[in-house]
């Protein structure tokens, strides 16, 4: 296998949770373009269902899934409707996740009286919405022998940003995560199983939003911050992640498991001089 082979996903399912966010979107148009048959998994049905036909207008194949990936019944019935249709499974990722304003520490808080609720929420949705999608899907991966896992870690877990303490807890354990069940599954069924995360610099989505961008559309201080100390001098577009994700689920990258790659035009490397 050679050239653009080596990249295609011809005939595979791919299962993309969090898909009916803004990264969500380009994973899911950029994985049915590589040839793979997706399963739209979301807890908004219109959204899915406005991703199932831009793939099918763009001569995709891809139904919606509903579910929340905190609910192991709900993941569960999804996995049986994704057999149903297609009868396997080839891989995953792990979109689904994100911060909330309650497991932030603002810079005029006292460090100390941190919201404990909302920081537990927030790690178990990144953490378990990654871990519990992976016992459901990726045992129908493990039967089959082969396929690839694509978690979405985050600059965070690389370089500690102010206010994000809880994300920053759920990213570091997501790549913790991803690291022991490489090994794992790397031990168990004899190199056929791989686990990588994609870990994505600073991209405009609908839960940053209101902290980088100001109501007349300027920027806000803390992303002239973020451009300041990227060296391409501006924020990621979603479409600029998806050549990692492809390289990642296909094989490609046949003997890579349990690494990170950081897409974020620099920033993780940069010194500021």
């Amino acid at each position: 296998m050679a050239g653009t082979e080596l990249f295609s996903l011809k005939d595979k399912v791919i299962v993309i949770t969090g898909a009916t966010g803004v990264l969500g979107e380009a994973f899911c148009l950029a994985v049915a373009k590589a040839g793979a048959k997706v399963a739209v998994l979301g807890r908004n049905q219109e959204r899915a269902e406005e991703r199932v036909q831009a793939i099918e207008a763009a001569g995709g194949e891809a139904i919606a899934v509903l579910g929340d990936v905190l609910d192991e019944q709900q993941m569960q019935e999804a996995c049986d409707h994704i057999i149903t249709t297609w009868g396997t499974i080839d891989g995953l990722v792990n979109g689904a996740g994100g911060n909330m304003p309650g497991a932030t520490v603002s810079p005029n808080q006292d460090l100390f009286d941190i919201n404990i609720n909302d920081t537990r929420r927030a790690v178990d949705l990144n953490l378990f919405g990654t871990i519990i999608p992976t016992n459901v899907f990726g045992k129908v991966i493990a039967e089959k022998g082969r396929g690839s896992i694509v978690n979405i870690s985050s600059l965070t877990a690389q370089r500690p940003l102010t206010r994000v303490m809880g994300y920053t807890l759920a990213k570091t354990a997501v790549e913790g995560y991803t690291k022991w069940m490489a090994v794992e599954l790397g031990l168990r069924y004899g190199g056929g199983i791989r686990v990588n995360a994609l870990a994505p610099g600073v991209f405009l989505t609908e839960q940053n939003y209101s902290l980088l961008m100001n109501e007349d559309e300027s920027y806000t201080d803390r992303a002239e911050q973020f451009i300041a100390n990227t060296p391409f001098k501006r924020f990621g577009a979603p479409e600029e992640l998806v050549g990692t994700l492809i390289y990642l689920l296909s094989d490609a990258s046949a003997f890579v498991t349990g690494e990170t790659i950081v897409v974020d035009g620099g920033f993780n490397v940069y010194s500021g001089v």
